[in-house]
């Protein structure tokens, strides 16, 4: 099952979502971190998600470029946690320091394409940075522009769509499936 978990900052999404891939693990439980830290605030949210995973049994794969190379690394049966989409877009338009990369949304829509086609569980989550109305750079659009057809996309080839919101699960499609499947870890 495919489920895309989206959602306001700290949320409680990358916590849900890790319950939903330990609920499904199979033989192996992966966490696919994509944030790298450019500051302490981002270390410090880095080890928070650290020790939340503490003792729950996931391998950590760090792949914050490229997400199609986890298919190399990883046993394609298992049961995968992607947090984030929101930092993966990121990675890729702005890998270069001081440089944009118009095309990363190409890049990064064709290599999930490719992780949906070959990973039946997994759980992918995005923040949810479309609902100010603040004027930004054309650079900076581009990238929430981009990161919403990514999301998008993912909604599209996924089982389930839930968003996180107050600490509230809402439930966008599938709601039958996770009526049917979640309902002991809500």
């Amino acid at each position: 099952m495919r489920v895309f978990i989206s959602g306001g900052c700290k949320n409680g999404k990358s916590t849900y979502a890790q319950r939903i891939a330990k609920h499904h693990c199979a033989d192996h439980l992966y966490y696919i971190a994509t944030m790298t830290a450019t500051d302490s605030e981002d270390l410090e949210r880095i080890a928070k998600h650290r020790q939340e995973r503490d003792g729950l049994g996931f391998t950590t794969i760090e792949q914050p470029l490229h997400i199609e190379n986890i298919l190399i690394n990883c046993y394609h049966t298992g049961s995968f946690l992607l947090d984030s989409l929101t930092a993966l877009m990121s990675n890729e338009m702005f890998s270069v320091h001081d440089s944009f990369d118009n095309n990363a949304y190409a890049r990064v829509s064709a290599g999930l394409i490719k992780v949906l086609a070959n990973i039946q569980q997994i759980v992918i989550v995005s923040d949810y940075i479309y609902s100010d109305s603040m004027l930004y750079n054309p650079f900076i659009e581009t990238y929430r522009e981009s990161l919403a057809a990514l999301d998008r996309l993912t909604a599209k080839h996924c089982d389930v769509v839930l968003e996180a919101a107050y600490t509230q699960i809402i439930v966008h499609k599938g709601n039958h499936i996770f009526r049917d499947t979640f309902h002991e870890i809500s």
